[in-house]
């Protein structure tokens, strides 16, 4: 059997496997697609309202299309497996843009990656809007390059459907010499989507999503929650883990929670703002874009991650597209990488679902292994921003004017 055809065998039975562990593991790993998205989208679709545009909503406009075009695949068994099979599609769609004739070792490495990524981090990577967007910023990777007004194209619509691509647009402004095709692209997006929107009468909703992120607390699985997660393990009074009506979603609460959660949006914007303003220095300093613009892309992505306050599982699949990018640009400098990426997927499977119940229980071995997970992610993301300081420039540190 040829590479190609090979990889394409993995491909089905990785989603396929992956697929049936959303249904046989416990916590309901695909609970999201029948709780929240179907009744979305099946009021969309009643016109009974939409959401994002008749009231303020946890996503931006655009990540309706992928629930309604569900709804196509429904018929087969459900709502739900027609989720998983819009989301194996367009997986199908961007790993052929990824590994074309599958000539390219680096490609084919990186397809190698994303597979073993999907299977290892489980169904929580698959069962979430966050599987289309991250199909949708490989693609984007695959052709910044050659194509950075298409790449801009599908990062900027795979941010109206989740905001964390805009880390990937921020790396490749910064770090492309054909950065105007790339942020003209992106704009043309932004504004027809909120034209539509404004158009539909949901003017006063636009930015609804921004809202309701910053107002969360801390939820259980975000590394700055392991404070309060470990006091309320050992028992220190007035620590405890609780479920949001609100967000729909466990967070943690503890004596001066209430300071760190208003702290926790501007330590993320500073944070990320300081590593693009290192990335910038050296773009201007003459930084080759094959060795800063993936390093940039995955050092933002993982301080977007390690110092956000919601922190889901899913999360972790946000690490694929720029892993991706530097296995197609270099492939031995990126192995340690995505070995690395590889270790922290199969550790959010265990902390959920498997062992999610320890963790919302506080019980010492679900405290632990997702201990151990933040500690590796922050870990990564120094790794990333150390790597990032210590890019090669082509100029001499004087000539910066």
């Amino acid at each position: 059997m040829s590479r190609r055809g090979t990889l394409w065998v993995a491909f089905v039975l990785v989603h396929l496997v992956v697929s049936v562990l959303g249904f046989v593991m416990p916590n309901q790993p695909m609970g999201d697609v029948y709780l929240v998205y179907e009744p979305w989208s099946q009021r969309a679709l009643a016109g009974a309202g939409i959401v994002g545009i008749d009231d303020d909503w946890v996503y931006p406009q655009l990540a309706l299309v992928p629930l309604v075009l569900a709804h196509a695949f429904a018929w087969i068994a459900g709502y739900t497996v027609g989720w998983a099979i819009l989301v194996a599609v367009i997986d199908a769609v961007a790993l052929g843009v990824l590994i074309g004739r599958a000539r390219s070792r680096g490609r084919v490495a990186a397809a190698w990656f994303w597979l073993a990524a999907i299977l290892l981090l489980g169904p929580v990577g698959l069962y979430r809007l966050d599987a289309v967007t991250v199909a949708l910023a490989v693609m984007g990777c695959v052709w910044l390059r050659g194509r950075p007004w298409l790449a801009g194209i599908l990062l900027a619509v795979a941010t109206w459907i989740k905001v964390w691509p805009a880390a990937m647009i921020a790396a490749a402004v910064i770090a492309l010499r054909r950065r105007a095709a790339l942020a003209a692209a992106a704009l043309v997006v932004s504004a027809l989507t909120l034209a539509a929107a404004v158009a539909a009468g949901g003017a006063g909703h636009v930015f609804g999503f921004v809202g309701d992120q910053t107002g969360r607390g801390l939820q259980v699985e975000a590394p700055v929650s392991m404070f309060y997660l470990w006091g309320t393990m050992v028992g220190v009074p007035g620590f405890s883990v609780y479920y949001s009506t609100e967000i729909l979603t466990f967070q943690v609460t503890g004596d001066g929670i209430d300071a760190v959660i208003a702290a926790m949006t501007p330590v993320l914007a500073l944070a990320v703002g300081a590593v693009a303003v290192v990335a910038a220095l050296k773009a201007r300093r003459g930084a080759a874009v094959r060795d800063l613009l993936p390093v940039a892309a995955l050092a933002i992505v993982v301080v977007f991650i390690a110092l956000n306050k919601v922190g889901s599982p899913q999360y972790l699949c946000w690490l694929v597209p720029p892993v991706v990018l530097g296995l197609v640009f270099d492939r031995r400098a990126w192995l340690r990488p995505a070995a690395f990426v590889l270790v922290l997927s199969a550790l959010t499977q265990l902390v959920y679902p498997l062992l999610y119940g320890d963790v919302l229980a506080a019980l010492p071995t679900g405290v632990v292994v997702l201990t151990v997970r933040n500690v590796l992610l922050v870990a990564l993301g120094v790794w990333m921003v150390v790597r990032l300081v210590r890019v090669p420039v082509r100029t001499p540190a004087s000539v910066t004017t």
